[in-house]
Formats: C-alpha cells, structure tokens, sequence
C-alpha cells in the first residue's frame, strides 16, 4: 500500500473517532435546554461530559494536523475555500469550551444562562457546518488548475451540502441522547429515552436520502455496504432503546457514524477533493500528498503515539464510566465567595 493511500485511511479513522466521541458531547450541548428542566439537571448533562470532552477535540487537532502534513495541497485549498465555514465552527468551539469554564464562576442565574447559551451556539455550529463542509467535499467544489477554490459561500449552500449538515446535526443529536440515557439516572434518563425515540425517525430518513444519493451520483459498488450497516445501525438502536439496553444504542449509533464516514471516504477516494470545473483539476491522494520521506516520518510517529492516546482516552473513560443523577449534584459553590 502507499503511504499517500494509508494516511487517507487514517484520516478517516481520525475522522470517525472525532465524529464519535465529539458526537455526543455535541449531542449533550444541544440538549442543555430542551433536556434539562432547571439548573441541577443542566449540571448533571454537562457533568456527563465534563471529563471527557476537551479530550475529544484532540481528534480534530490530530486529523487537522495531519492534513497539513500528509496532504498539505488539499489542506490549503480546503482552508482557504472553506475559510468562513471553518472560522464559524472554531469561534463556535471556542465559546463553547470558555462556558463550559465559566458558567460557575458567579452565583447569577443571568450568568449561567448566557453561557448555557454559548454552550448551545457552539454545539449546533459545529454540527450542522461539519455536515455541509464534508458534503461539499465529497461531491467536489470548483477547483482550478491551479489547486484554487474559485467558488463562495453560496456555493457551500447547495441541497446536498445543506442536507448534509441536516443529517450530522440530527445524528449527533440522537448520539448524544444516548450517550444521556446510558449516563444518566432519574427523571433524566427517562426523558432522555423518550425524546431519542421520538427524534430517531429524523437522522434515519436524512441519513438514508444523503448516503444513497451519494451512493447514485458516486458511490462505489463496494460502498452501499456501510450504506446498509449505517441504516441497520440507527434501526437496531432505537430497538435497543426500547429493550433497556443503553449502552447497545450508543454503540449502535457510533456504528452508524463510523459506517457512515467510510462510506463517504470510500465514495471519495482516489480524489481528497474533486473538481466541478474539470476532473482533470480534482486534488487526488497522489497529487496532494507529501514527499514519501515525509509520509514516511509520520507513519513511525502515529504507529508509536496512536496506541499510547487510545490507551490514555480509554483509560479516562473507564474511570468516569458511573451513571450520575440530580442528587449526585451539590449546591453552587462560587471560587472566591465568602
């Protein structure tokens, strides 16, 4: 295999990793509101990922990262043609980790509520433009010979793009709810489940039209495999869900995402981008890539590091794993309060 050819399949595991574990911390910000009734059930959803989820961004670093140094032709022409998307989703995440800091740091119901809603902006954000950017990836932007975007952001906004960023904000919405329920006790895993049952048909009709119109307008034969696993996947775990079976659902759902990202990785390939003005323009895995001792370099680093963080991230995950409730939660407590 070549090395251009294996750093693409890595960046799909980065990918499906980040999509997975930030899935549901993203699910979680969603439902801050429409979930938690009053100010102890909000502290329970954010304590379900309070440990986890700036750990979870280290995914997208690491896939960023290693975009620009496997393949820094499609990097710079992805960052500069979705250069306001992009930005979007960075201010977004960073309001988002700022509130996740300080919305205890003053006893004001005012207070918390504005970073509740910092909270809720950079998790929908995020969602919703992932789905448009990767939409737009697969079905290809107009790229001249020279490698440059030459659309704008209108060009962005076509239907399959825009239902693009419908399925990732309704799947990661559904993640999250059972990422709640599996973490959750009380009144709030009990709503958790009803909303995700409620909410499911939502991601199974979305998720089903976008990968099959993929799949017709450029999938491979091999590729309405994970087509299927996705479908069976989101079914089984509304399924599992009704049988009381949590943490089957999450998985199922992380199922579904995984399926669903080398589904549209697999549509993909040989190309990293395709062009709209003419395929002889498309940045494949060949065109784009590095020198061989580049890819070389990386190949040693992520076949030594990548263990080790795995080993890490499930190692906290293991030590974080009880279920929590509202009278696991204490009263306010203001740092530097009398």
């Amino acid at each position: 295999m070549e090395l251009s050819t294996f750093w693409f399949l890595l960046l799909g595991v980065l990918w499906t990793g980040y999509f997975f574990l930030e899935g549901f911390d993203f699910g979680v910000g969603m439902l801050l509101h429409p979930l938690g009734r009053d100010e102890t059930e909000r502290r329970v959803l954010i304590n379900t990922i309070g440990p986890v989820w700036d750990g979870n961004e280290v995914w997208l670093l690491t896939a960023g990262g290693a975009t620009f140094a496997a393949f820094p032709n499609w990097y710079a022409t992805l960052f500069s043609g979705f250069y306001l998307p992009l930005f979007l989703i960075l201010v977004a995440l960073i309001l988002r980790g700022v509130a996740f800091e300080y919305r205890g740091k003053v006893d004001s119901d005012a207070w918390r509520r504005r970073w509740d809603l910092a909270i809720a902006f950079g998790s929908w954000v995020p969602s919703i433009l992932w789905g448009v950017a990767f939409a737009n990836i697969v079905r290809g932007v107009p790229i001249d010979e020279a490698g440059d975007f030459t659309g704008n952001l209108l060009t962005l906004l076509n239907p399959f793009g825009l239902l693009g960023g419908v399925v990732t904000a309704s799947l990661f919405l559904l993640h999250g709810l059972h990422f709640v329920t599996l973490k959750t006790e009380g009144e709030i895993h009990e709503r958790a489940k009803a909303m995700s049952e409620r909410i499911a048909i939502v991601p199974i009709v979305a998720g089903a039209t976008f990968l099959i119109w993929n799949q017709v307008a450029r999938g491979e034969g091999w590729t309405w495999a994970p087509v299927l696993v996705a479908a069976v996947a989101l079914v089984a775990s509304v399924v599992a869900t009704r049988a009381h079976r949590d943490g089957w659902a999450f998985v199922l759902t992380g199922l579904a995402i995984a399926a669903a990202v080398l589904a549209l990785f697999g549509s993909l390939y040989p190309n990293v981008m395709p062009s709209t003005t003419d395929p002889a323009f498309n940045l494949t895995v060949e065109n784009a890539s590095s020198t061989p001792y580049t890819l070389k370099v990386m190949s040693w680093v992520a076949v030594i590091m990548t263990p080790v963080v795995l080993l890490y991230q499930a190692w906290s995950y293991w030590v974080f794993r009880k279920r929590i409730g509202s009278h696991h939660i204490p009263p306010v407590s203001v740092p530097g309060a009398p």
